[in-house]
């Protein structure tokens, strides 16, 4: 039997983009003799601590020298870099071996953010990936985005409230920047909307916007998670949801791993940047009246405009036909 190959895949952030590389990691394992390690920062080892098609995991704190060294007693045969920046260009360089690349297309994403030029390639970011795996043949299986729970942190229905026992909506109310989420008001606009069971998820830095949600409209309809679960718990949650709504997070990728259909929310980001609910059911709930939008790839603290009209002025006219009257 032929010698497998051994592969390093480089992505060290964030949640949501390691998720989103999870095809190419099950593509390159069931496809080619391969052995594949992962190098990613130490708080993420979570997100590919139960993946089965990861053999090893390189965990990254802050100083890289030590692994540099470890990583080239390895000597692997290919890298597969899915980060593109400084850090990886230096491991690359001091591995020296054949490495292919993917293209953050940032000159682009530059373009349309600051002149409204669009030249961006109508391709979701995971198509993208998996254009690195080209010399090995290997093509896309359609299977969608990978998510593994370990059974620790499966999280039973009947541990929340009765209220909350059966069908629910999982909302994730979180965001890395502020100009990704909807203002509080608006969350308990689109709350009342729904008019259903929710389970509110987000980190401890949520919690407060949760509470404020769940005082609004009551204990019977809302269950405020933040900050009480982990992510893995959280992911435990939105895998048992009838339906998911989000903003432009980490949990709206675990929903389409899990193959939800997703109420995907945007802000002064788009899905045109490549990174909407993949290879599953989706709605986009985003402002495109505004010249001033997108406005960054990533996001702001706050508004720049000062205005913040793609999320105050986001319309809720929409259809839930997943829900009881509301078709």
């Amino acid at each position: 039997m032929n010698k497998p190959i051994k592969v390093l895949i480089l992505r060290f952030s964030s949640i949501g983009d390691i998720v989103l590389t999870t095809p190419v990691i099950r593509c390159l394992k069931q496809q080619v003799n391969a052995e594949i390690h992962y190098f990613t920062k130490s708080k993420f080892q979570f997100l590919l601590a139960d993946n089965p098609y990861v053999d090893k995991i390189w965990l990254l704190d802050k100083d890289i020298n030590p692994i540099l060294k470890q990583l080239k007693a390895e000597k692997f045969d290919y890298v597969i870099d899915l980060h593109a920046n400084i850090r990886t260009l230096r491991i690359k360089l001091a591995l020296g071996v054949k490495a292919f690349s993917f293209d953050k297309l940032n000159a682009l994403k530059w373009l349309l953010t600051t002149f409204k030029i669009d030249y961006l390639p109508d391709i979701h970011i995971v198509d993208r990936y998996m254009e690195t795996l080209n010399v090995f043949q290997v093509t896309n299986d359609g299977q969608g985005l990978d998510y593994f729970i370990p059974y620790k942190d499966n999280v039973e229905t009947s541990w929340l409230p009765a209220t909350h026992q059966g069908t629910f909506v999982a909302y994730a109310i979180g965001g890395q920047h502020n100009t990704k989420k909807l203002p509080v008001p608006r969350m308990i606009e689109l709350c009342r909307k729904i008019n259903f069971p929710i389970v509110l998820l987000g980190g401890k830095e949520d919690f407060e916007a949760g509470e404020a949600i769940r005082m609004a409209i009551g204990d019977n309809l809302i269950l405020n998670t933040c900050g009480k679960y982990n992510f893995n718990q959280s992911a435990s949650l939105v895998q048992k949801s009838l339906i998911v709504f989000s903003h432009d997070t980490g949990l709206m990728h675990v929903a389409a791993a899990f193959k939800k259909k997703v109420y995907s929310i945007w802000g002064n980001t788009i899905p045109g940047f490549g990174m909407y609910p993949y290879k599953t059911a989706f709605e986009v709930l985003e402002n495109n009246n505004l010249k001033c939008r997108p406005c960054s790839k990533i996001g702001y603290k706050a508004c720049p405009q000062k205005h913040f009209k793609c999320m105050n002025e986001l319309s809720l006219d929409f259809p839930i036909k997943e829900l009881p009257g509301d078709k």
